[in-house]
């Protein structure tokens, strides 16, 4: 016999799997895979603990008075103000989700399906930018809302994209107008 047909023949008698070191291999990986979930699970509970301290978020008011403009779109999350990519999850803060936005002259009312609602009391937002992030969400210059408002002794960033973009500018008029009204009258 030719060496090539005894290869062959070698190759055809050696196809026994261990399936044993397989099986051994797919566990491993799915018990890694489970280990490194929940290490960030706990780590995300771990920074709701040490943000403790910020107070319960404000409920809208009864009759916040008639509307400015309201807006649909996502929440992105809120961070420290100025810090970028300093998460803040305590309140239900750093859960993403649908949002729809209304500005009156009580303050900017953000109602979440499937998280907590919250409400920014006017004399307690501080200024209305765009910008291209926040923690965890990266999009073109000018793709995202930013709005900075005070909670307790903490100044907060809370990140915003409509499903128009062009409603972005007009909402930054709106609240940067709003806020030296309240800022005069203080």
């Amino acid at each position: 016999m030719t060496p090539l047909i005894l290869l062959a023949a070698e190759k055809e008698s050696a196809e026994v799997t261990d399936w044993a070191a397989r099986i051994g291999w797919v566990v491993g990986l799915a018990l890694f895979v489970a280990l490194v979930y929940w290490l960030m699970r706990e780590g995300w509970r771990w920074r709701g603990t040490l943000q403790g301290d910020l107070p319960e978020l404000h409920g809208a008011p009864d009759d916040p008075g008639p509307v400015r403009l309201s807006m649909s779109g996502r929440y992105h999350g809120s961070t420290t103000a100025g810090q970028w990519l300093d998460r803040i999850v305590a309140h239900g803060l750093g859960t993403r989700s649908r949002a729809e936005l209304t500005l009156t002259d009580a303050g900017l009312d953000v109602v979440r399906p499937g998280a907590d609602d919250f409400f920014v009391p006017a004399d307690a937002l501080r200024g209305a930018r765009l910008d291209k992030g926040i923690a965890g969400k990266v999009l073109t210059e000018g793709g995202l809302l930013v709005v900075t408002w005070a909670h307790g002794e903490r100044l907060i960033d809370s990140g915003f994209r409509s499903d128009h973009a062009a409603e972005h500018n007009e909402w930054v008029e709106a609240l940067d107008h709003m806020i030296n009204k309240t800022e005069g009258a203080r």
